[in-house]
Protein backbone atom coordinates (compact mmCIF):
# COMPACT_ATOMS: atom_id res chain seq x y z
CA UNK A 1 0.00 0.00 0.00
CA UNK A 2 1.33 3.54 -0.83
CA UNK A 3 2.24 5.46 1.34
CA UNK A 4 -0.54 8.65 1.26
CA UNK A 5 0.53 11.65 0.45
CA UNK A 6 0.20 14.62 3.01
CA UNK A 7 -2.25 17.92 3.10
CA UNK A 8 -0.57 21.23 3.12
CA UNK A 9 -2.08 23.70 5.40
CA UNK A 10 -1.54 27.60 5.96
CA UNK A 11 -2.62 29.20 9.17
CA UNK A 12 -3.14 33.03 8.66
CA UNK A 13 -3.07 35.08 11.82
CA UNK A 14 -0.74 33.63 14.50
CA UNK A 15 -1.94 35.18 17.93
CA UNK A 16 -3.10 32.79 21.13
CA UNK A 17 -5.35 30.16 18.57
CA UNK A 18 -3.29 30.57 15.95
CA UNK A 19 -0.01 29.73 17.80
CA UNK A 20 -2.09 26.64 19.38
CA UNK A 21 -2.95 25.26 15.96
CA UNK A 22 0.59 25.56 15.18
CA UNK A 23 1.38 23.20 18.24
CA UNK A 24 -0.80 20.72 17.49
CA UNK A 25 -0.16 20.08 13.63
CA UNK A 26 3.38 20.08 14.14
CA UNK A 27 3.86 18.91 17.45
CA UNK A 28 1.25 15.96 17.28
CA UNK A 29 1.49 15.20 13.55
CA UNK A 30 2.13 11.29 14.12
CA UNK A 31 -0.98 11.25 16.29
CA UNK A 32 -3.25 13.01 13.85
CA UNK A 33 -2.01 11.07 11.35
CA UNK A 34 -2.27 7.74 12.86
CA UNK A 35 -6.03 8.42 13.76
CA UNK A 36 -7.17 9.56 10.65
CA UNK A 37 -4.78 8.08 7.86
CA UNK A 38 -4.46 11.18 6.46
CA UNK A 39 -0.76 13.10 7.24
CA UNK A 40 -0.97 16.72 7.14
CA UNK A 41 1.60 19.10 6.33
CA UNK A 42 1.82 22.92 7.60
CA UNK A 43 3.66 24.44 5.38
CA UNK A 44 3.18 28.19 6.06
CA UNK A 45 2.42 30.85 8.87
CA UNK A 46 1.11 33.99 7.40
CA UNK A 47 0.82 36.83 10.41
CA UNK A 48 1.88 40.39 11.03
CA UNK A 49 3.49 39.73 13.97
CA UNK A 50 5.51 36.45 14.85
CA UNK A 51 5.85 37.00 18.78
CA UNK A 52 3.22 34.24 20.04
CA UNK A 53 5.01 31.92 17.52
CA UNK A 54 8.54 32.64 18.34
CA UNK A 55 7.48 32.17 22.30
CA UNK A 56 6.17 29.19 21.29
CA UNK A 57 9.38 28.04 19.55
CA UNK A 58 7.62 26.92 16.52
CA UNK A 59 10.03 26.56 13.35
CA UNK A 60 10.68 29.78 11.45
CA UNK A 61 11.30 28.26 8.15
CA UNK A 62 7.60 28.45 8.24
CA UNK A 63 7.18 32.51 8.81
CA UNK A 64 5.83 33.50 5.61
CA UNK A 65 4.75 37.05 5.35
CA UNK A 66 3.48 37.60 1.89
CA UNK A 67 -0.21 35.78 1.24
CA UNK A 68 -0.17 36.38 -2.33
CA UNK A 69 2.52 33.66 -2.48
CA UNK A 70 0.86 31.18 -0.19
CA UNK A 71 -2.68 31.43 -2.02
CA UNK A 72 -0.40 30.86 -5.42
CA UNK A 73 0.64 27.64 -3.92
CA UNK A 74 -0.99 25.27 -6.27
CA UNK A 75 -0.49 22.31 -3.75
CA UNK A 76 -1.85 24.44 -0.91
CA UNK A 77 -5.42 22.51 -0.02
CA UNK A 78 -6.69 24.45 3.30
CA UNK A 79 -6.33 28.15 4.54
CA UNK A 80 -6.98 28.20 8.59
CA UNK A 81 -8.15 32.23 9.33
CA UNK A 82 -7.64 33.10 13.01
CA UNK A 83 -6.87 36.58 12.35
CA UNK A 84 -10.05 38.07 14.24
CA UNK A 85 -12.80 41.41 13.23
CA UNK A 86 -14.37 41.45 10.33
CA UNK A 87 -13.00 43.22 6.90
CA UNK A 88 -9.20 41.23 6.70
CA UNK A 89 -10.68 37.91 7.76
CA UNK A 90 -13.53 38.41 4.90
CA UNK A 91 -11.04 39.51 2.67
CA UNK A 92 -8.30 36.54 3.46
CA UNK A 93 -11.17 33.88 3.16
CA UNK A 94 -12.66 35.34 -0.04
CA UNK A 95 -8.83 35.47 -1.50
CA UNK A 96 -8.68 31.87 -0.57
CA UNK A 97 -12.14 30.87 -1.84
CA UNK A 98 -11.54 32.28 -5.00
CA UNK A 99 -7.63 30.52 -5.09
CA UNK A 100 -9.89 27.13 -4.72
CA UNK A 101 -8.79 26.68 -1.15
CA UNK A 102 -10.75 24.72 1.51
CA UNK A 103 -11.06 27.75 4.61
CA UNK A 104 -11.67 26.92 8.30
CA UNK A 105 -11.69 29.98 10.43
CA UNK A 106 -13.48 30.32 13.85
CA UNK A 107 -14.63 33.85 13.41
CA UNK A 108 -18.59 33.79 15.42
CA UNK A 109 -19.07 37.27 14.48
CA UNK A 110 -17.90 37.18 10.45
CA UNK A 111 -20.07 34.19 9.95
CA UNK A 112 -22.87 35.31 12.18
CA UNK A 113 -22.72 39.19 9.69
CA UNK A 114 -21.91 37.60 6.47
CA UNK A 115 -21.85 33.66 6.58
CA UNK A 116 -24.25 32.98 4.25
CA UNK A 117 -22.80 34.73 1.58
CA UNK A 118 -19.22 33.40 1.92
CA UNK A 119 -21.39 29.76 2.33
CA UNK A 120 -22.24 30.40 -1.34
CA UNK A 121 -19.57 31.48 -2.35
CA UNK A 122 -17.19 28.73 -1.31
CA UNK A 123 -20.08 26.53 -2.66
CA UNK A 124 -19.81 27.69 -6.33
CA UNK A 125 -15.92 27.71 -5.85
CA UNK A 126 -16.16 23.42 -5.02
CA UNK A 127 -14.69 24.17 -1.70
CA UNK A 128 -15.82 24.03 1.69
CA UNK A 129 -15.57 26.28 4.90
CA UNK A 130 -15.20 24.41 8.73
CA UNK A 131 -16.55 26.37 11.74
CA UNK A 132 -16.61 24.02 14.89
CA UNK A 133 -14.45 26.26 16.47
CA UNK A 134 -17.08 30.12 15.92
CA UNK A 135 -20.06 28.76 18.54
CA UNK A 136 -18.30 27.21 21.87
CA UNK A 137 -14.34 26.80 21.53
CA UNK A 138 -13.66 23.00 21.94
CA UNK A 139 -17.40 22.25 22.58
CA UNK A 140 -18.22 20.27 19.28
CA UNK A 141 -21.86 21.67 19.17
CA UNK A 142 -22.02 22.45 15.31
CA UNK A 143 -20.91 18.82 14.31
CA UNK A 144 -23.01 17.41 17.16
CA UNK A 145 -26.48 19.68 15.19
CA UNK A 146 -25.49 18.51 11.73
CA UNK A 147 -24.77 15.12 12.35
CA UNK A 148 -24.95 13.46 15.72
CA UNK A 149 -28.34 15.38 15.99
CA UNK A 150 -29.41 15.27 12.60
CA UNK A 151 -32.53 12.06 13.26
CA UNK A 152 -33.95 15.35 15.25
CA UNK A 153 -36.36 18.14 14.75
CA UNK A 154 -34.48 20.23 17.17
CA UNK A 155 -36.81 22.20 19.63
CA UNK A 156 -35.05 24.58 21.42
CA UNK A 157 -31.30 25.38 22.63
CA UNK A 158 -30.17 27.23 25.99
CA UNK A 159 -26.49 27.70 25.71
CA UNK A 160 -24.05 29.70 27.94
CA UNK A 161 -21.60 30.55 25.64
CA UNK A 162 -19.22 33.29 27.08
CA UNK A 163 -17.07 32.33 29.51
CA UNK A 164 -16.40 36.04 30.68
CA UNK A 165 -20.09 36.59 31.04
CA UNK A 166 -20.34 33.24 33.56
CA UNK A 167 -17.28 33.56 35.00
CA UNK A 168 -18.24 37.16 36.20
CA UNK A 169 -21.58 36.14 37.69
CA UNK A 170 -20.07 33.08 39.19
CA UNK A 171 -17.68 35.32 40.72
CA UNK A 172 -21.10 37.84 41.76
CA UNK A 173 -22.95 34.58 43.32
CA UNK A 174 -20.91 32.63 44.97
CA UNK A 175 -18.13 35.52 46.32
CA UNK A 176 -20.34 38.10 46.68
CA UNK A 177 -18.11 40.55 44.36
CA UNK A 178 -19.91 43.45 42.48
CA UNK A 179 -20.19 43.61 38.78
CA UNK A 180 -16.84 45.44 37.88
CA UNK A 181 -15.33 43.83 41.30
CA UNK A 182 -15.27 40.23 39.53
CA UNK A 183 -14.99 42.13 35.46
CA UNK A 184 -11.81 43.28 37.37
CA UNK A 185 -10.72 39.97 38.59
CA UNK A 186 -11.67 38.32 35.54
CA UNK A 187 -9.07 40.66 33.60
CA UNK A 188 -6.72 40.63 36.11
CA UNK A 189 -6.65 36.43 35.48
CA UNK A 190 -6.83 36.75 31.41
CA UNK A 191 -10.19 35.48 31.74
CA UNK A 192 -11.56 39.25 30.61
CA UNK A 193 -10.35 41.78 27.41
CA UNK A 194 -9.33 45.17 28.12
CA UNK A 195 -12.19 46.26 26.26
CA UNK A 196 -14.47 43.51 27.52
CA UNK A 197 -18.00 45.44 25.56
CA UNK A 198 -18.19 42.37 23.13
CA UNK A 199 -18.50 39.67 25.87
CA UNK A 200 -20.15 41.66 28.72
CA UNK A 201 -22.78 42.90 25.85
CA UNK A 202 -23.89 39.51 24.76
CA UNK A 203 -22.99 40.14 21.24
CA UNK A 204 -20.67 37.61 21.23
CA UNK A 205 -23.35 35.21 22.48
CA UNK A 206 -25.34 36.71 20.02
CA UNK A 207 -23.22 35.66 17.21
CA UNK A 208 -22.64 32.07 18.65
CA UNK A 209 -26.81 31.46 18.67
CA UNK A 210 -27.34 33.21 15.48
CA UNK A 211 -24.89 31.02 13.79
CA UNK A 212 -26.35 27.56 15.78
CA UNK A 213 -29.83 28.80 14.95
CA UNK A 214 -29.55 28.07 11.27
CA UNK A 215 -27.77 24.66 12.10
CA UNK A 216 -30.59 23.73 14.14
CA UNK A 217 -34.07 25.06 12.94
CA UNK A 218 -32.76 25.61 9.11
CA UNK A 219 -33.77 29.11 9.07
CA UNK A 220 -31.59 32.14 8.96
CA UNK A 221 -32.30 35.21 11.79
CA UNK A 222 -30.92 38.28 10.73
CA UNK A 223 -28.54 39.65 13.15
CA UNK A 224 -30.07 42.55 13.77
CA UNK A 225 -33.24 41.30 14.51
CA UNK A 226 -31.79 39.69 17.77
CA UNK A 227 -32.72 41.05 20.80
CA UNK A 228 -29.51 41.30 23.07
CA UNK A 229 -29.09 42.24 26.34
CA UNK A 230 -25.99 41.56 28.21
CA UNK A 231 -25.17 41.96 32.31
CA UNK A 232 -23.46 45.18 32.93
CA UNK A 233 -26.65 46.43 34.79
CA UNK A 234 -27.25 43.00 36.77
CA UNK A 235 -26.13 44.08 40.46
CA UNK A 236 -25.56 42.15 43.43
CA UNK A 237 -29.27 42.77 44.94
CA UNK A 238 -30.71 41.20 42.19
CA UNK A 239 -28.15 37.93 42.54
CA UNK A 240 -29.20 37.91 46.62
CA UNK A 241 -32.93 37.97 45.64
CA UNK A 242 -32.18 35.24 42.96
CA UNK A 243 -30.72 33.03 45.70
CA UNK A 244 -33.44 33.69 48.12
CA UNK A 245 -36.01 32.86 45.51
CA UNK A 246 -34.45 29.46 44.83
CA UNK A 247 -32.10 30.45 41.61
CA UNK A 248 -29.41 31.47 39.72
CA UNK A 249 -28.58 33.98 36.90
CA UNK A 250 -26.74 32.95 33.64
CA UNK A 251 -26.59 35.22 30.52
CA UNK A 252 -28.64 32.67 28.13
CA UNK A 253 -28.57 32.76 24.42
CA UNK A 254 -31.66 30.87 24.05
CA UNK A 255 -33.70 29.90 20.07
CA UNK A 256 -36.87 28.01 20.40
CA UNK A 257 -39.48 26.70 18.17
CA UNK A 258 -42.49 28.86 18.81
CA UNK A 259 -46.11 28.70 17.20
CA UNK A 260 -45.45 32.28 16.12
CA UNK A 261 -42.23 31.02 14.63
CA UNK A 262 -38.27 30.26 15.79
CA UNK A 263 -37.53 33.39 18.34
CA UNK A 264 -33.75 33.98 19.17
CA UNK A 265 -32.76 36.14 22.04
CA UNK A 266 -29.63 36.78 24.46
CA UNK A 267 -30.26 38.05 27.81
CA UNK A 268 -29.46 37.13 31.69
CA UNK A 269 -32.18 34.83 32.97
CA UNK A 270 -33.12 33.25 36.64
CA UNK A 271 -32.92 29.56 36.67
CA UNK A 272 -33.79 27.05 39.18
CA UNK A 273 -31.05 25.46 41.03
CA UNK A 274 -31.84 22.19 39.47
CA UNK A 275 -31.88 23.35 36.23
CA UNK A 276 -28.68 21.31 34.38
CA UNK A 277 -27.19 24.84 33.58
CA UNK A 278 -27.12 25.72 36.53
CA UNK A 279 -23.69 24.04 38.19
CA UNK A 280 -21.89 25.39 34.90
CA UNK A 281 -19.34 27.86 36.83
CA UNK A 282 -16.63 29.56 35.91
CA UNK A 283 -15.39 30.32 32.81
CA UNK A 284 -16.89 26.88 31.18
CA UNK A 285 -19.47 26.50 28.58
CA UNK A 286 -22.33 24.33 27.77
CA UNK A 287 -25.05 24.10 24.82
CA UNK A 288 -28.43 22.02 26.04
CA UNK A 289 -30.59 21.16 22.97
CA UNK A 290 -33.72 19.58 23.33
CA UNK A 291 -34.80 17.56 19.98
CA UNK A 292 -38.15 15.63 19.35
CA UNK A 293 -36.31 11.97 19.56
CA UNK A 294 -33.52 12.34 22.19
CA UNK A 295 -35.19 15.05 24.70
CA UNK A 296 -32.27 16.98 26.45
CA UNK A 297 -28.68 16.03 25.81
CA UNK A 298 -26.16 18.81 27.04
CA UNK A 299 -22.70 19.53 25.84
CA UNK A 300 -20.17 21.10 28.21
CA UNK A 301 -16.41 21.88 28.28
CA UNK A 302 -14.19 24.96 27.99
CA UNK A 303 -15.40 27.08 25.03
CA UNK A 304 -12.30 29.40 24.85
CA UNK A 305 -8.77 29.79 24.75
CA UNK A 306 -6.42 28.55 22.60
CA UNK A 307 -5.99 24.83 23.12
CA UNK A 308 -9.48 24.52 23.16
CA UNK A 309 -10.23 26.48 20.27
CA UNK A 310 -7.34 25.04 18.27
CA UNK A 311 -8.64 21.37 19.22
CA UNK A 312 -11.93 22.73 17.40
CA UNK A 313 -9.96 24.29 14.62
CA UNK A 314 -7.59 20.72 13.87
CA UNK A 315 -10.60 18.71 14.08
CA UNK A 316 -12.06 21.26 10.86
CA UNK A 317 -8.80 20.56 9.17
CA UNK A 318 -8.92 16.76 9.51
CA UNK A 319 -12.19 16.57 8.32
CA UNK A 320 -12.25 18.80 5.08
CA UNK A 321 -8.67 16.58 4.94
CA UNK A 322 -10.47 13.46 4.52
CA UNK A 323 -13.07 14.15 2.80
CA UNK A 324 -15.71 14.04 5.10
CA UNK A 325 -16.60 17.93 5.37
CA UNK A 326 -16.66 18.55 2.38
CA UNK A 327 -19.85 16.65 1.54
CA UNK A 328 -21.70 17.55 4.43
CA UNK A 329 -20.56 21.63 3.57
CA UNK A 330 -22.08 20.39 -0.16
CA UNK A 331 -24.81 18.30 1.34
CA UNK A 332 -26.58 19.18 5.10
CA UNK A 333 -29.89 20.76 3.84
CA UNK A 334 -29.71 23.18 6.83
CA UNK A 335 -26.18 24.42 6.39
CA UNK A 336 -25.15 28.50 6.08
CA UNK A 337 -26.69 29.98 2.80
CA UNK A 338 -29.32 27.54 2.19
CA UNK A 339 -32.18 28.51 5.14
CA UNK A 340 -34.77 31.18 4.27
CA UNK A 341 -34.25 34.21 5.93
CA UNK A 342 -36.90 34.81 8.70
CA UNK A 343 -38.60 38.23 8.33
CA UNK A 344 -39.22 38.27 11.89
CA UNK A 345 -37.66 37.00 15.70
CA UNK A 346 -41.41 37.55 17.26
CA UNK A 347 -40.38 37.49 20.56
CA UNK A 348 -42.34 40.14 21.97
CA UNK A 349 -44.90 37.34 21.67
CA UNK A 350 -43.81 34.76 23.58
CA UNK A 351 -44.43 34.31 27.39
CA UNK A 352 -42.90 33.85 30.45
CA UNK A 353 -42.70 34.64 34.20
CA UNK A 354 -40.55 37.91 34.96
CA UNK A 355 -38.79 38.72 38.18
CA UNK A 356 -39.11 42.62 38.56
CA UNK A 357 -36.89 44.37 40.82
CA UNK A 358 -38.11 48.14 41.41
CA UNK A 359 -36.73 50.72 43.93
CA UNK A 360 -39.45 52.07 45.51
CA UNK A 361 -39.86 55.29 47.82
CA UNK A 362 -41.30 54.39 51.30
CA UNK A 363 -44.44 56.04 51.01
CA UNK A 364 -48.22 55.35 51.16
CA UNK A 365 -49.48 54.04 47.65
CA UNK A 366 -46.16 53.44 46.09
CA UNK A 367 -47.15 49.69 45.90
CA UNK A 368 -50.70 49.97 44.94
CA UNK A 369 -49.48 52.85 41.56
CA UNK A 370 -47.38 49.83 40.20
CA UNK A 371 -49.85 46.95 40.56
CA UNK A 372 -52.56 49.20 39.16
CA UNK A 373 -50.68 49.52 36.38
CA UNK A 374 -49.56 45.73 35.81
CA UNK A 375 -53.04 44.87 36.47
CA UNK A 376 -53.69 47.08 33.26
CA UNK A 377 -52.05 45.01 31.05
CA UNK A 378 -53.01 42.04 32.82
CA UNK A 379 -51.11 40.91 34.03
CA UNK A 380 -50.98 38.58 37.18
CA UNK A 381 -48.84 38.86 40.69
CA UNK A 382 -47.15 35.44 41.70
CA UNK A 383 -46.18 36.89 44.31
CA UNK A 384 -44.36 40.32 46.12
CA UNK A 385 -41.29 40.53 48.48
CA UNK A 386 -40.20 43.18 50.38
CA UNK A 387 -37.59 43.24 53.15
CA UNK A 388 -38.52 45.13 56.36
CA UNK A 389 -37.75 48.91 56.01
CA UNK A 390 -36.56 50.50 59.49
CA UNK A 391 -38.40 53.59 60.77
CA UNK A 392 -37.03 56.64 59.71
CA UNK A 393 -38.88 58.62 62.46
CA UNK A 394 -40.50 60.96 60.49
CA UNK A 395 -37.30 61.97 58.22
CA UNK A 396 -37.20 61.42 54.44
CA UNK A 397 -38.62 58.61 52.76
CA UNK A 398 -36.08 56.38 51.48
CA UNK A 399 -36.06 54.09 48.24
CA UNK A 400 -36.03 50.44 49.34
CA UNK A 401 -36.26 47.44 47.10
CA UNK A 402 -39.53 45.86 46.38
CA UNK A 403 -39.84 42.35 44.43
CA UNK A 404 -42.64 40.84 42.03
CA UNK A 405 -42.55 38.03 40.78
CA UNK A 406 -45.27 37.16 38.21
CA UNK A 407 -47.17 34.38 36.53
CA UNK A 408 -46.95 33.53 32.70
CA UNK A 409 -46.76 36.31 31.03
CA UNK A 410 -46.49 37.87 27.34
CA UNK A 411 -43.04 40.03 26.99
CA UNK A 412 -44.85 43.05 25.10
CA UNK A 413 -46.87 43.53 28.09
CA UNK A 414 -44.00 43.41 30.52
CA UNK A 415 -42.27 45.67 29.32
CA UNK A 416 -44.46 47.95 28.47
CA UNK A 417 -45.47 47.68 32.39
CA UNK A 418 -42.07 48.13 33.01
CA UNK A 419 -41.80 51.71 31.13
CA UNK A 420 -44.38 53.26 33.20
CA UNK A 421 -43.35 51.61 36.30
CA UNK A 422 -40.22 53.30 35.78
CA UNK A 423 -41.77 56.82 35.01
CA UNK A 424 -43.58 56.84 38.13
CA UNK A 425 -42.61 59.48 40.56
CA UNK A 426 -42.23 56.75 44.02
CA UNK A 427 -39.29 54.76 41.70
CA UNK A 428 -35.91 55.66 41.73
CA UNK A 429 -33.37 53.67 39.33
CA UNK A 430 -34.54 52.14 36.20
CA UNK A 431 -36.36 48.43 37.44
CA UNK A 432 -34.62 45.73 36.56
CA UNK A 433 -36.63 42.73 34.96
CA UNK A 434 -34.85 39.37 34.13
CA UNK A 435 -37.06 36.39 32.28
CA UNK A 436 -37.79 33.68 34.70
CA UNK A 437 -36.68 30.23 32.19
CA UNK A 438 -38.03 27.00 33.00
CA UNK A 439 -36.30 23.08 31.80
CA UNK A 440 -37.40 23.26 28.32
CA UNK A 441 -40.42 20.19 28.74
CA UNK A 442 -39.05 16.77 27.54
CA UNK A 443 -41.34 15.45 24.48
CA UNK A 444 -43.84 12.83 25.54
CA UNK A 445 -43.04 9.40 25.14
CA UNK A 446 -44.27 7.67 22.37
CA UNK A 447 -47.11 4.74 22.23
Amino acid sequence: MSKPKSVPVAIVGCGVVGTATAQILTRDRELLAAKTRTPLELRYIVSKTYSSAKAAGLDEALFEPDLGKVMADSELQIVIELVGGIETARSVIEQAIDAGKHVVTANKALLAMHGAELFERARSAGVSIGFEASCAGGIPIVRALYDGLVANRIDAIYAIVNGTCNYILSQMTNERKSYLQALEEAQADGLAEADPTLDVSGLDSAHKIAIMTSLAFGQAIPFELIPVDGIEAIELADVKFAEKLGYLIKLLAIAERQSSGITVRVRPAFISRNHPLAWVSGPFNAVSVYGHVTGHTMYYGRGAGGPPTASAVTADVVSIASGVLPRTFEEFGYMLGKNPVAEDNPVADTAHRYYIRVMVRDSPGALSSMTSILEHYGISIASVLQDEVADTNGGESTYVPVVIILHTTGERAVLDAASEINALPTTGDRCSVITIVDEYPEPAAED
